[in-house]
């Protein structure tokens, strides 16, 4: 049992001090990087570059359905005890479960791919490293980030996340405070409308980086592990309700600190790169950013780049580890994974493959896994039998059917209008 629950199982307690609010922080902001990772950065500078601020709705809108998720993916953790793929895991009959993973790992795969090119990506930008021997590079850093992770400490591995998150804020804002966004068309970005299929397959993009599947399975793992510990510990309901005041608190700092990161990336883009040739790539974002507001500025974005992949990369190795274990109960060590989820990355930059672009495409397969995690989540969340009085309000539930409808609908959309333009 961890000193959270010991602490806070003595007496009930109405108000949540700031504290013990504060020495809750940690879990939320290990998950909020997968939504600061390399595949936002393609996404979000492509939008901004070719239709300026026409998909800040987007972002605002996906980071509102994060907070919501997110929050509900930690509470399940923390109520249960258990993880979000161990729940579905026990629900599942076998091939249905073998199936339900092989769709949720391919989503890692692409996960993994976005957060090793980005970082490759950022090291060619800064030393002129091969984007193969990049890949290795952030491969191995990554393994380092993930040596320190440990059930028992995971705090070392938070803090290690945050620090990581810090850079990442700085490298990735410092150019909008050089050149700001218009406040006109800050404005007019945030009404909800497209402007030809291709926005659409970006709206599509920006939703799968922003809306990630698997921080929502790997956000029940570290609340779990960090509040929770054994799951077969019994907690009384008020301790429990003090941890999710808390939890929200963590919630509502980290993805509100992403989501900032997110905006800001695109506001950039869109004040900065409108016009200029060769937007259409970080690299070319990148020479754009660097010739309009100087050298400095690139290479603190280049910095923020490589904090993301590395980071990211490691909380994604993390994911996957947590799906494989709840959905196949097997558990294979993390740097045994790492090692074999790097090889695909590696491979496709040695073959030449472009590497923004399958930035792109991984954000959108990323697109359509969302409902394979969010729907199970909303299901399992509502449930009283699991989860007892800490269920979901009516209206939290609307909201979160709503969330799961809407990218749902975005990607039968995305696939109707792309087969059209190809015909």
């Amino acid at each position: 049992m961890s000193r959270t629950i010991r602490d806070t199982g003595e007496r009930p307690a109405r108000r949540l001090r700031w504290p013990f609010a504060i020495g809750l922080l940690g879990p939320a902001f290990v998950a909020s990087i997968a939504y600061v990772d390399p595949g936002n950065v393609a996404a979000n500078l492509t939008a901004g570059s070719r239709y300026g601020y026409l998909l800040v709705w987007v972002l605002v809108l996906a980071n509102a359905m994060a907070m919501l998720i997110q929050y509900q993916s930690a509470k399940l953790g923390i109520v249960t005890g258990r993880t979000l793929p161990e729940l579905l895991g026990e629900k599942l009959r076998p091939v249905t479960r073998r199936l339900y993973w092989a769709q949720a790992e391919v989503v890692a795969l692409a996960t993994d791919l976005a957060e090793v090119v980005g970082g490759a990506i950022a090291l060619q930008l800064l030393f002129k490293v091969p984007l193969p021997l990049g890949a290795v590079i952030v491969g191995a850093v990554s393994m380092g980030i993930l040596a320190i992770q440990d059930r028992r400490t995971q705090q070392r591995f938070e803090f290690a996340i945050i620090g990581l998150l810090a850079i990442i804020t700085i490298g990735f804002l410092t150019g909008m405070f050089v050149s700001p966004p218009a406040p006109s068309g800050v404005v007019a970005g945030l009404l909800p409308h497209f402007d030809g299929p291709e926005s659409v397959l970006l709206a599509a993009s920006m939703l799968g980086a922003t809306v990630m599947p698997h921080a929502i399975y790997v956000h029940s793992a570290l609340s779990r592990d960090r509040h929770r510990g054994d799951p077969h510990t019994h907690v009384p309901p008020h301790a429990v309700a003090r941890l999710l005041r808390g939890t929200r608190f963590d919630v509502v700092i980290a993805l509100g600190i992403a989501g900032v990161v997110n905006v800001g990336m695109l506001l950039l883009a869109a004040s900065t790169l409108g016009g200029r040739e060769g937007t259409d790539s970080i690299e070319g974002a990148h020479a754009a950013i660097e010739s309009a507001l100087g050298p400095l500025v690139g290479t603190v974005f280049a910095i923020g780049l490589l904090a993301s992949g590395l980071a990211s990369t490691a909380v994604g190795s993390y994911a996957g580890a947590t799906i494989m274990e709840g959905l196949l109960h097997r558990r294979i060590p993390l740097m045994v994974r790492r090692l074999v989820t790097l090889v695909p990355s590696v491979a496709l930059l040695a073959l030449g493959l472009d590497p923004t672009m399958s930035l792109v495409v991984s954000q959108v397969v990323l697109s359509f896994g969302i409902p394979f995690a969010l729907i199970p989540l909303i299901r399992l969340a509502s449930d009283a039998s699991l989860v007892g009085e800490f269920s979901m309000p009516r209206t939290v539930v609307v909201a979160a059917w709503g969330s799961a409808a809407l990218v749902v609908a975005l990607n039968l959309v995305l696939v109707w209008l792309t087969a059209t333009a190809g015909a």
